[in-house]
């Protein structure tokens, strides 16, 4: 059926109005606690809704629903581990990050190590967050060529182009209030989706039931002992948990939303309860996926690649109007956390990095050179999406082995500084360095990516302690 003139009015409303919008907070900027913290004074329910959204992209929106597809509701287990980690967070990291004025989390390891760790873990989180980033973009490809027309280079060009704007202009607060608008529609848009295929199926749920249930797509639990398998009850809640703790509690991306809140109550709060939510939103997803099958009846290879399932559905089979809708849904997910990664990558290559160095610099200098950063960053992330047009596989778990790969080193880096006393700076790094090559060679090994963070952790933590042994005794984390 494709998209008609009211769709693409549709969604060419939501890109002007969403950038127009966040075009309104570049007036508040005034220091660099506004620009990247939002002068913490963000309520908790915001930081939540933004928290959800930055962990969300395009890439989860239709890679979910084809994963779904192709196998069943098993990966709901991880995000059950997602819930177990905001709870760890909550309890061991949170604490430290509000004893001070921080603006990133790896002002933390300097306090407790020393500078050079904090290079290091700051330059690990910038190279691998621009790389799982790029993925992420890359799947906004997929879905405005199909919807438009347009190539999937340009496509990647106008969505980033877009969300640079007001990204430059409004820093943190406009990336936070345009995720909760953004967190709003993309779920109602689903939610609009998920009723319009049970009305397209004949007999409705009884008919997607049955269908679901003769292929095995409505199992949710696998305790199956094979450490094999990615989607087990223990690798997904174990693994889901380090997961979390490791994005939610060491990576930028979410900590700088966490130092945005107005206490550390506030901060806990937004953070439990965002875990409420995105156990809803995937699950939503994943029901998505199952009821394409019943719609479809075909196998994925069909279309190519299973994340070209929904948005082929939401092109061809949507009413007009709510087509429109869906697309402009998807595009809100891509714009918000590609919003939260620009911002947070240009929050740490300036505090981590170049002020060290250039102290001197007035507020009005260090905002200009932060909006510079944010430009370099916008460029970077252009670029590797563009690569990674060629990648194969479901850009989901892609993005997530990307991401895995330094979790572990980071995870054990940090809990080595606020669970010991004996931990010193060079032990770390040592541990920094085994944890992260260890998780290379998992990847290579093709070891389930749920397990590799635990692994990376483990390895860190037991290699860090232990060389810091016969080291000197290292200052303690106040």
């Amino acid at each position: 059926m494709g998209l008609n003139q009211l769709d693409l009015t549709i969604i060419v409303i939501y890109l002007a109005g969403i950038t127009a919008f966040g075009l309104r907070f570049r007036k508040r900027q005034r220091t660099l606690r506004d620009y990247f913290l939002a002068d913490r004074n963000i309520p908790w329910w915001a930081i939540a809704l933004s928290i959800v959204a930055a962990e969300t992209s395009t890439l989860t929106i239709i890679s979910i629903p084809g994963l779904a597809y192709d196998t069943n509701l098993t990966f709901l287990q991880v995000v059950m581990g997602y819930v177990v980690g905001r709870v760890i967070i909550s309890f061991v990291l949170l604490p430290h990050y509000f004893r001070g004025d921080l603006y990133t989390a790896y002002e933390l390891i300097e306090r407790r190590f020393g500078k050079i760790l904090r290079s290091l873990t700051a330059g690990l989180f910038l190279i691998t967050r621009a790389a799982a980033e790029g993925v992420r973009v890359y799947a906004v490809s997929i879905v405005v060529a199909i919807a438009l027309g347009t190539g999937e280079v340009a496509s990647i060009a106008i969505i980033t182009a877009l969300t640079l704007i007001y990204t430059f202009e409004g820093g943190l607060a406009a990336v936070i209030w345009t995720d909760v608008v953004q967190t709003v529609i993309y779920v109602g848009g689903t939610i609009v989706g998920l009723v319009t295929i049970l009305h397209l199926v004949p007999g409705g749920w009884t008919a997607i039931h049955a269908a679901a249930e003769s292929a095995h797509k409505l199992r949710v639990f696998d305790f199956t002992p094979d450490f094999w398998k990615p989607y087990t009850f223990w690798a997904g809640l174990i693994g889901g948990a380090f997961l979390t703790t490791a994005s939610h509690g060491t990576d930028q991306l979410i900590v700088q939303r966490l130092l945005a809140a107005r206490n550390q109550r506030q901060s806990v709060t937004a953070l439990l309860s965002s875990g409420v939510a995105i156990l809803f939103q995937f699950a939503l997803f994943l029901l998505v996926g199952v009821m394409l099958f019943a719609f479809y009846h075909a196998p994925s290879a069909q279309f190519g690649k299973p994340d070209r399932i929904y948005p082929t559905f939401i092109v061809t089979q949507m009413p007009h109007g709510l087509s429109g809708l869906l697309i402009a849904a998807i595009l809100a997910a891509a714009m918000s956390n590609l919003s939260a990664a620009l911002n947070s990558l240009s929050s740490s290559s300036i505090i981590d990095f170049y002020l060290r160095r250039r102290q001197a610099l007035d507020e009005k200098q260090r905002i200009r050179i932060s909006r510079l950063a944010t430009l370099f960053w916008a460029l970077v992330l252009f670029g590797l999406a563009v690569y990674s047009l060629n990648s194969t596989g479901r850009v989901i778990e892609v993005g997530l082995q990307i991401a895995s790969i330094a979790y572990g080193a980071l995870l054990g880096v940090f809990l080595l500084g606020v669970l010991t006393r004996r931990a010193n700076q060079n032990g770390a790094i040592l541990g920094m360095m085994c944890g992260f090559v260890s998780e290379l060679y998992l990847w290579r090994l093709h070891v389930p990516w749920t397990w590799w963070v635990m692994i990376g952790t483990a390895v860190t933590f037991g290699v860090g302690y232990l060389a810091s042994l016969a080291s000197p005794e290292a200052k303690s984390l106040r």
